[in-house]
């Protein structure tokens, strides 16, 4: 029988929806364990957890290491994209620029580590042999994000390049204007809303993410994924409610991020779909 009616596009939805109870669930769970303290609401948790050193400097830590694979990642893969749309555009060109993607996180992190770690494949050639993996400065990890998220912003960016109107670059070039009039005027209008869109994508994962810092790391500072978990698995129960005020914290700056980002990318598409 033909479904119809009101019911339709929440039984479409419902696969989505089923699939974000779990988060939503763990989140939920996560929080009221973060404001209970012996079956009292408390914010005793997040007044510690804000005293602590140590997440403290994880928390900014987490913040550099994201924000620098994230604006790296971004420009070069701009760059990669604006320099070789053409080449990009083949499917040769496709297949060489994603490769990287089919491979996961975990296994791009082993190669850098066999890669730049101390005594490894490149680092060996570097005079002094430094280790650029597990080092506190985090080059590692930033080295294993770029690997893996500069082909995701060739793969959002390439069809705005593909498929933007050209007839503003000759117009720009016709007034006599110079290459970063061309860039600001004629791509920038088109570009943004994706650009802000993928750097969200990625600062989240970045920021979040366990895996990547939990192999290429050091382990001092650790990113607030590493140091949540080690809270969470610990054997002192009394650092428990700390991993799950740092996991609700966490999902509010990327929230609030995200909003911000929304906004901005709202108001770039409105203002082109103006003409402004």
């Amino acid at each position: 029988m033909k479904s119809s009616g009101p019911l339709k596009p929440w039984l479409l939805l419902s696969p989505a929806l089923l699939f974000l109870l779990l988060p939503l669930y763990g989140l939920g769970a996560a929080f009221w364990n973060s404001i209970t303290d012996q079956g009292a609401l408390s914010l005793k948790v997040y007044e510690e957890l804000f005293r602590d050193e140590e997440f403290l400097s994880s928390l900014l830590y987490s913040v550099w290491i994201a924000l620098a694979a994230t604006v790296l990642s971004l420009f070069l893969g701009w760059f990669l994209t604006r320099m070789f749309a053409s080449l990009l555009a083949s499917t040769s060109g496709k297949l060489a620029a994603w490769l990287p993607m089919i491979f996961p996180h975990f296994v791009w992190a082993y190669l850098v580590l066999l890669l730049f770690r101390e005594g490894g494949l490149i680092s060996g050639l570097i005079p002094g042999d430094p280790s650029l993996a597990q080092d506190p400065e985090g080059i590692g990890i930033i080295l294993t994000y770029i690997g893996k998220e500069t082909p995701f912003v060739i793969l959002m960016l390439l069809p705005v390049y593909l498929t933007r109107e050209r007839h503003y670059d000759d117009l720009v070039e016709t007034l006599g204007g110079s290459l970063f009039f061309r860039i600001r005027d004629a791509e920038w209008p088109w570009v943004a809303p994706v650009f802000i869109e993928t750097g969200l994508i990625i600062f989240a994962f970045t920021f979040s993410a366990y895996e990547v810092p939990a192999l290429v790391g050091a382990t001092f500072p650790e990113m607030v994924s590493v140091l949540t978990y080690d809270w969470f698995y610990s054997g002192d129960w009394g650092e428990r409610p700390l991993a799950f005020a740092a996991m609700v914290f966490s999902s509010v700056v990327i929230s609030l991020i995200a909003w911000v980002a929304f906004f901005l990318i709202n108001k770039k598409r409105r203002l082109l779909t103006e003409g402004l």
